[in-house]
């Protein structure tokens, strides 16, 4: 079992059992998403010290050696409906963030509503790292919560953001001692099972009707990676990752 799904005086639990995202932990995740009907509040969290660190690297590499040009499917098969299934989840969503939080990683956790972060938590995106773009939503989620400007840089940059600096950007609404973040999630997850949900429900209808722009960001997204799954940088950047060297790019 790689996801568990639990449901419990209106509240649904779903745990990430591991950290990196293979297609077994997708399918699981999706099941686990469309099994919440019924419940009244969604906490997500992860049982390991991480969060999520994003795709199974080892399985994509799998997949470039198969064929790069259908190496990049997973983005529209897996990632683009779990995204979307989260967003239409019609309930309050709470997000808690142990440790790291990169790339898909992070584009789930911004699929949720309320995010709790620990002290010595991290986020990023880490895609130009290895020769892409951007998937799960974040080309919007991280404009949307950031401004153009700061994530543009921070997609182009892979920079690690820490924290405070999630906290201070609006990335995470609670920081917290790294040993309470679950409690604290559960806690906020528990008072909104247990609060007005017919008016949850139409904030949550409002915001959507806003941020409609995210399903469209995610067709360009799958294309984009799609496009960049097949190229010589990104081939040489995930061979030189996992040799645990500096990758160098040609521009093509």
């Amino acid at each position: 079992m790689t996801v568990r799904l639990d449901i419990s005086d209106d509240l649904a639990t779903i745990t990430l059992e591991r950290s990196s995202l293979n297609i077994e932990t997708k399918l699981a995740f999706q099941k686990a998403v469309d099994g919440v009907s019924g419940a009244r509040a969604v906490l997500i969290t992860a049982e390991g010290k991480n969060f999520c660190v994003g795709q199974d690297l080892g399985e994509h590499v799998e997949a470039l050696q198969k064929d790069p040009a259908t190496a990049m499917d997973t983005v529209g098969i897996h990632y683009n409906p779990l995204i979307r299934s989260l967003k239409n989840l019609d309930v309050p969503v709470v997000v808690a963030l142990p440790g790291a939080c990169v790339g898909a990683g992070l584009g789930i956790a911004l699929a949720g509503d309320v995010r709790v972060a620990g002290t010595k938590s991290s986020f990023g995106t880490a895609f130009t790292g290895i020769g892409l773009a951007s998937d799960s939503g974040l080309s919007y989620s991280l404009v949307e919560s950031l401004g153009s400007s700061r994530a543009t840089a921070l997609m182009l940059l892979g920079d690690k953001i820490t924290a405070e600096q999630a906290l201070d950007w609006g990335l995470v609404h609670r920081l917290v001692p790294d040993d309470e973040v679950r409690d604290t999630a559960l806690t906020l997850a528990q008072k909104l099972a247990a609060g007005p949900t017919a008016a949850y429900r139409q904030v949550k209808s409002l915001v959507r009707a806003s941020a409609s722009g995210l399903f469209d960001a995610l067709d360009r997204e799958a294309t984009a990676q799609t496009l960049l799954g097949q190229t010589v940088d990104h081939k040489a950047a995930v061979d030189a990752f996992l040799a645990k060297e500096k990758p160098s790019f040609l521009g093509m």
